[in-house]
């Protein structure tokens, strides 16, 4: 077997495009489009927004977020969608035009979690504070 042979034609693009080291992990994501179980371009396109974009883990939880795998930033987030997107566009033989055409979603407002309430510690009204003669000593 010869050497440009052993790995997929998709990935062997993805390797081309992406071949200075700095672009390694985008490589990787490019592969991840390559290697997406969708059989059609739109659901190549959904699993490159699930991969690259941080959604809550738990439903209904959001801070979950945290947890998911997803590149943090939201300009990792764009790289990684643009790099998975033409993984896609690879797989499926689709015009660099279209492939340059799609857009990634818009980047959510970050996760705010909500402030616990204040705690008030109140005494009941008919307890008086004991005074310095009337507090207890204790011993070891």
């Amino acid at each position: 077997m010869i050497p440009h042979q052993w790995t997929p034609p998709c990935n062997s693009e993805c390797t081309h495009k992406y071949a200075a080291l700095m672009q390694i992990p985008w490589r990787v994501f490019c592969k991840k489009g390559c290697d997406a179980d969708g059989d059609t371009w739109d659901e190549c396109l959904g699993e490159c927004d699930e991969i690259c974009y941080k959604d809550p883990v738990l439903k209904d939880q959001q801070w979950s977020a945290y947890i998911d795998r997803s590149p943090g930033s939201a300009t990792y987030s764009e790289e990684c969608f643009r790099a998975c997107v033409a993984g896609c566009g690879y797989k499926f033989n689709i015009p660099l035009e279209k492939v340059n055409q799609v857009h990634s979603r818009p980047p959510k407002p970050p996760i705010e979690e909500k402030p616990a309430p204040p705690v008030v510690e109140s005494m009941p009204s008919d307890v008086t504070k004991p005074g310095p003669d009337e507090i207890l000593s204790t011993s070891a």
